[in-house]
């Protein structure tokens, strides 16, 4: 009896490298992926007739970039590529799909998926911070390597975790005014982290000159720094923030510092892409590491649901070069699983070094502690979710006089989550507000449920004939009000 073909979401490291290695053991895999190229988020490919070369576009991360580029561009005549195609949906055996570019919709079954969906900004908001001008960090680092272009003339960098210097640093190599870099994180949490970083050298050294070069070239550098508004109206005009004790020498604990620009990129660290998995119908647990709920999986990214494989940054932020063993190892189990031999040195090489990665990434986490002060400071009618525009206050007051002690309840008694990020963006700031005000663990309040569509689609995408069975449900939660 025949098998369908592996089904892989997403063309980043993870979904490239997995690609490469079924193709490479005789498997022709189906490739699905929203951008126009391959290459994911962090390896984004520029559009057509683009100048800069790939040392400006990449950093240090060149080589890897060409090699990940190079290798799917060796198989993409050989699989079922599907640029510009929206993973809406899955359902047991069955994806509903959009075709980005007709608008049209479209199903496609499967046997066994690796699901490699990759990670997005972990948002904590701050007064003005839907001001036009105001950008994530991974906004703003798209902009820079998709277009060639800066998100303003003079910009400030805020929050904390790795990417907040490499943006700085790409930013400010690229020629782009850098009006100051606000670290919530301080060198005292670096210097805590060491040991556990020092297992992986290059990555250590990379953040070290990072952090050199900004200083060297006269980049300021506030550690401690807590933003406390954006102001502006049209467009941002300043940024005020204040040291969050422990205070400097000489600089009063609390004291309000203003830097003009017309520019904010912030995030604070990553957050996996979990949809996908969600509704897949894998298990989750918190993980107090990421401090999020994230799909299970084993050493071979197994999932909990036999023939749905976890790779890359969508199950758990590794970094890139995780991304790419992962999704080699899941490659790698999803053909053990089907009976086809595979290189169990390489099996074993491929987990010694990811778990090697693994003991870095605590050290990161600690290099880089989550802001716990900042659901306590937050104001009342501090916007959380903007697609709702719900406040803290709002999120508040449900737990005050309603009782709410969890994020789904939450979301029935206030609509957050319920716009079209479907909690993607307000989800992990509106999980902090409900812990601090029930006064409970953020590990017990729970995560949302992962709905469909999983991104926005039209409604007026076209519906084949052949897709209408899987496609009923677009009626559904077009219409949902709550769940």
């Amino acid at each position: 009896m025949s098998r369908l073909p592996p089904v892989i979401v997403g063309a980043g490291p993870a979904g490239v490298r997995a690609a490469q290695t079924l193709l490479a053991h005789g498997l022709r895999p189906v490739l699905i992926d929203e951008a126009a190229q391959a290459g994911g988020q962090i390896y984004r490919q520029p559009p057509g007739g683009f100048r800069r070369s790939r040392k400006t576009l990449y950093g240090f991360e060149a080589g890897r970039a060409q090699s990940v580029h190079a290798a799917f561009h060796a198989l993409r005549e050989a699989i079922d590529y599907r640029p510009q195609t929206l993973v809406w949906n899955a359902q047991p055996g069955l994806l509903d799909l959009m075709d980005g570019q007709a608008q049209s919709a479209a199903t496609l079954a499967w046997e066994d998926i690796i699901v490699a969906t990759g990670a997005t900004d972990r948002v904590l908001p701050f007064p003005g911070w839907t001001t036009p001008g105001v950008y994530t960090l991974g906004g703003a680092q798209v902009a820079l390597k998709f277009q060639g272009c800066a998100i303003g003339r003079s910009v400030v960098l805020a929050g904390n975790g790795p990417l907040l210097y490499l943006v700085a640093y790409q930013y400010a190599k690229a020629g782009a005014h850098v009006a100051a870099v606000l670290d919530s994180s301080s060198l005292a949490d670096r210097i805590a982290a060491l040991p556990a970083m020092l297992g992986q050298p290059a990555l250590l050294a990379k953040g070290i000159y990072y952090l050199a070069w900004l200083r060297l070239h006269g980049v300021p550098v506030h550690t401690h720094a807590e933003v406390l508004r954006v102001e502006g109206e049209s467009r941002v005009q300043s940024v005020v923030w204040r040291r969050h004790p422990p205070a400097r020498a000489g600089v009063r604990a609390g004291a309000e510092r203003r830097i003009d620009c017309d520019a904010v990129g912030f995030g604070y660290a990553l957050r996996s892409e979990t949809q996908l998995a969600d509704l897949l119908g894998c298990r989750f647990r918190f993980d107090p590491l990421q401090r999020a709920h994230l799909p299970v999986r084993d050493r071979a990214t197994r999932s909990s649901v036999p023939g749905v494989y976890l790779a890359g940054d969508g199950a758990g932020i590794m970094g890139a070069d995780a991304a790419e063993l992962a999704g080699e190892r899941a490659a790698l189990a999803l053909l053990q699983d089907r009976g086809i031999t595979v290189d169990g040195a390489r099996v074993a090489q491929i987990e010694a070094t990811l778990a090697q990665i693994g003991a870095f990434r605590v050290g990161l986490e600690r290099a880089f502690p989550f802001p716990e002060h900042w659901a306590a400071n937050a104001p009342d009618d501090l916007v959380i979710c903007r697609c709702e525009n719900i406040r803290a206050g709002e999120l508040r007051a449900a737990v005050r006089e309603k009782g709410a002690a969890e994020m789904n309840r939450l979301k029935a008694l206030t609509r957050v989550g319920m716009g079209r990020c479907q909690g993607r963006m307000c989800g992990a700031a509106a999980a902090e507000i409900l812990a601090h005000a029930a006064t409970i663990p953020v590990a017990e309040v729970g995560r949302l449920r992962g709905q469909a569509p999983i991104k926005p689609i039209p409604m007026g995408m076209h519906v084949p004939a052949a897709a209408l069975p899987s496609a009923q449900v677009i009626a559904l939660h077009a219409g949902e009000d709550a769940s």
